[in-house]
């Protein structure tokens, strides 16, 4: 789970802000944990969320966003043979679309990821361990976009008929970034 970001929209760590009866980062362990089992938190720079209900993991690179904590989580798999990752601010993916990204991997499939009208959601994604070496010459180049490894693999998007059983995809992948977004849907 992506738990590392800065935060900077929303002025205050988000993942600490309520959710619930919790927070928002309790909230994204227990849906992991009910959908996948083993939950790791990605702290970004530092292991900050040790004692938030999982490990937590320093990045391998601090200060490469997303990408590096994705990096971090693969090279982490331990035998695994994929992580599930979820951005700590989509509090709205439910545990059944969760299992739906790990069900929906065929074989050959290197990323399993939902698509919306805004596009790809790569931070509430299926990432095999066959993405660590092209996410590794992404950050050697100093690419960080989520998706700049993907060229190099084979890449399922669940478009919006797929997921449309689940939930309203715009709402299941809503990221809370400001403090106005927090607010309105919260309530």
């Amino acid at each position: 789970m992506a738990a590392g970001g800065a935060s900077r929209r929303m002025g205050r760590d988000k993942a600490l802000l309520p959710w619930g009866a919790s927070t928002l980062l309790g909230h994204a362990v227990a849906r992991l944990r009910d959908a996948v089992g083993e939950v790791v938190i990605l702290g970004g720079a530092a292991a900050r969320y040790e004692g938030h209900g999982a490990p937590a993991l320093a990045d391998l690179h601090p200060g490469q966003g997303p990408l590096g904590g994705l990096l971090t989580a693969l090279a982490a798999l331990g035998g695994r043979e994929a992580v599930l990752l979820l951005g700590v601010d989509v509090p709205f993916a439910t545990v059944p679309v969760l299992r739906q990204l790990v069900e929906a991997a065929h074989a050959g499939d290197d990323v399993v990821v939902p698509l919306t009208a805004e596009g790809p959601q790569p931070l509430c994604a299926l990432y095999r361990a066959t993405c660590l070496e092209p996410v590794r010459r992404s950050l050697e180049r100093g690419d960080r976009r989520m998706t700049a490894f993907w060229a190099e693999l084979s890449v399922r998007r669940l478009g919006r008929e797929e997921l449309l059983p689940q939930g309203d995809p715009e709402l299941l992948f809503r990221n809370l970034n400001t403090p106005e977004e927090y607010a309105a849907h919260r309530a």
